[in-house]
């Protein structure tokens, strides 16, 4: 077969880049590298993007066709950032570099090579909603499944397939290992699971878990192919690699090879996600697999002040499992951190909203101020404090606190016992229960609001006319429900109605319905806990009732989320920075994570999330703690400060106090 070869211009490429000027010498010797197996570990703050788009640059003015290179991000975003930066500092066309997501990429090679994998080119390809409306109508014609009241909804069971699936974990270890409540009917659910890969099959459909996987199944089963996409993309350099996958880091480096062009870049240090299947493995095991690697670090940091870094370096030393590096400061010196004791929660609360609004006085922009907390539900005596003093917020962890599906389902039960003529409130809480839609929910409500004793006339004969013969079963547990919380001793409790609505029944509710049922039981645990100051249940949904008139909602509707403060998750707030950020119950238990740290690895990833968090604070860090907080139906419990606080070095912080004026 005749070949044509092109060949670049003979002699030296000229450089348009002064690459010594645009680059610290650690980003310059990343940037120069040869060729070979690369690991660029990359610091908080310590211009990944820049690198990686001078080292695309770089490749370019060296004569390396566009057409050889693959760069993969975790959004297209991003990919499209970057490729946009690479064509303003070389002004030259970068078009033809593949770049975005796996998945993106994924879906490429799975559209050239469908039929080798059993598809038909023109199949389409799954949303999430579309691919639980498939699995929903599977489970529902399994009579075993259909009829168990602790069976998964749709959308639970995908979450748990999807990790199965990027994980490389069996379905039943998954099961086993994570939900285990659905152990009864397991045999049941591996046949949905098949027959629904079976039917997706049938009628020439992929999900997005099925763009990875036919694409590692290429490589593995077609050494053409691999060999092919191995002399396409000559090089490869790949983003955030502490957050990638099983299936991910295989596909990667199976196209490049052991001796290939493959370069990553991550930090071991930020490795958080390993909930959602990223395997800390990738990373930290990549000389392992690639002995003649190279390994480059990136240590300065442009984003914080010497003070916050020399926190960050002091907590993060404690991992034994990393590449050990030490934050070094760019900018100039500024204030110490401070670790801030609060007698409890509701101090905890008052002393950062006071904060925040001397911290405005002082010059620092509402939106520059950001609060980090572990779990969602950690921020809810601060939303109700906001919303109190008129601060305005945004929640990127989710919705507000009481404005959650599940917090609302509770508020609306107790409103039904307080109020029996509530009727949003009753077609809420109907609409919970097997085969009560709308329609329905209407006939129920028409005839209870008529009764002169509703909730003594649950079971009285025109009102069960109302309900069909398939729902009387979940109308009878709702009536059990209803009497229970409307008895004398309950009805002066608001917590213990709240506890006994959980233990009757509703937590079933959550497991089945929510693959993240776990934080959203330890919401509404904490919504019991916060109602014990409150005598009666109209006096705590008055205060649920004022908590959503939220003092940000304008704000956020008009655009203007720019003069807000963000409310975050740290795992949400990971690649972001403000001026002041507040980490609040830096206590045991909260951060660290109790049940993280049950898990393997789960104290040194609980570590790294602290790191995250101290990290996004370019001057002012805030780390708050409670003295107190009621427990577990007890009040006024003691607290102990994080272990990560504790083993800090104590001249990087300065200790406070809070105290009642």
């Amino acid at each position: 077969m005749k070949e044509y070869v092109l060949r670049a211009e003979d002699g030296p490429a000229r450089f348009r880049i002064d690459y010594e000027k645009e680059l610290n010498p650690q980003q310059l010797e990343v940037v120069l590298a040869g060729d070979g197996p690369l690991l660029v570990i990359a610091g908080a703050g310590s211009g990944k993007t820049r690198t990686l788009t001078y080292r695309v640059a770089r490749l370019l003015e060296s004569g390396v066709p566009a057409s050889q290179i693959l760069l993969l991000t975790f959004t297209n975003k991003a990919a499209r950032e970057m490729l946009r930066r690479v064509e303003l500092v070389t002004g030259g066309e970068h078009r033809r570099i593949t770049g975005g997501t796996f998945h993106h990429v994924g879906h490429l090679v799975l559209r050239r090579n469908a039929e080798r994998l059993g598809y038909r080119s023109n199949f389409t390809i799954l949303d999430r909603e579309d691919a639980k409306d498939l699995l929903h109508g599977i489970l529902a014609k399994n009579r075993t499944v259909a009829t168990c009241k602790t069976a998964p909804k749709g959308d639970v069971l995908l979450e748990i397939l999807s990790y199965s699936v990027n994980t490389g974990t069996a379905f039943e270890r998954v099961l086993a290992d994570k939900w285990p409540v659905f152990g009864e009917i397991e045999g049941e659910l591996v046949r949905c699971v098949n027959q629904y890969r079976s039917r997706k099959r049938d009628l020439n459909l992929v999900d997005f878990d099925d763009l990875l996987l036919c694409w590692r199944d290429l490589l593995s089963k077609n050494s053409d192919v691999r060999e092919a996409q191995h002399a396409q993309w000559r090089y490869l350099l790949v983003d955030e690699y502490q957050d990638t996958n099983l299936l991910q880091a295989g596909i990667v480096e199976r196209i490049a090879g052991e001796a290939g062009n493959l370069m990553v870049v991550g930090d071991d240090a930020q490795s958080i996600y390993s909930f959602r299947g990223a395997n800390f493995g990738n990373i930290i095991d990549f000389p392992e697999r690639f002995p003649t690697c190279r390994i480059f670090k990136l240590e300065t940091n442009y984003r914080s002040v010497p003070e916050v870094l020399s926190l960050a370096n002091s907590s993060i030393r404690n991992n034994a499992r990393q590449f050990p590096k030490v934050l070094q400061a760019y900018r100039q010196s500024g204030v110490l951190p401070e670790i801030v004791r609060c007698g409890d929660v509701d101090e905890q609360a008052g002393f950062v909203a006071k904060r925040m609004l001397d911290l405005r006085d002082e010059g620092v922009e509402l939106r520059d101020i950001a609060v980090l907390y572990r779990a969602h539900w950690h921020s809810m005596e601060l939303q109700m404090e906001l919303t109190r003093l008129g601060i305005p917020f945004v929640v990127r962890s989710g919705v507000r606190f009481f404005e959650q599906a599940h917090v609302k389902d509770v508020g609306a039960y107790l409103k039904i016992v307080t109020n029996p003529l509530d009727e949003l409130a009753w077609k809420r809480v109907l609409k919970l229960y097997p085969r009560i839609g709308a329609a329905t929910a209407d006939r129920i409500w028409e005839a209870i609001h008529t009764r002169e004793h509703p909730l003594g006339d649950l079971e009285h004969e025109a009102v069960l006319r109302a309900v069909p013969s398939g729902a009387r079963r979940g109308w009878g547990e709702l009536a059990a429900v209803l009497r229970r919380l409307d008895s004398q001793d309950l009805h002066r409790s608001p917590s213990e109605m709240i506890r006994a609505l959980v233990n009757s029944g509703y937590e079933t509710h959550l497991v089945t319905t929510y693959a993240n049922f776990h934080a959203r039981l330890d919401d509404l645990r904490r919504l019991s806990e916060y109602a014990v100051k409150y005598e009666t249940a109209e006096a705590f949904l008055a205060e649920l009732a004022l908590s959503n008139t939220v003092a940000g909602r304008e704000a956020v509707e008009e655009g203007a989320e720019d003069e807000a403060v963000v409310l975050s998750t740290i795992h949400q707030a990971k690649g972001l920075e403000w001026r002041a950020v507040f980490v609040l119950w830096a206590v045991e238990g909260k951060i660290p994570d109790g049940r993280a740290l049950k898990e393997e690895g789960g104290e040194e990833e609980e570590r790294r999330l602290f790191y995250v968090a101290v990290t996004r604070a370019k001057d002012h860090l805030y780390i708050v703690w409670p003295i107190l907080a009621n427990e577990r139906n007890l009040q006024g419990v003691i607290q102990r400060p994080s272990r990560f606080i504790q083993e800090l070095d104590r001249s990087t912080f300065e200790e406070s106090q809070v105290v009642l004026g």
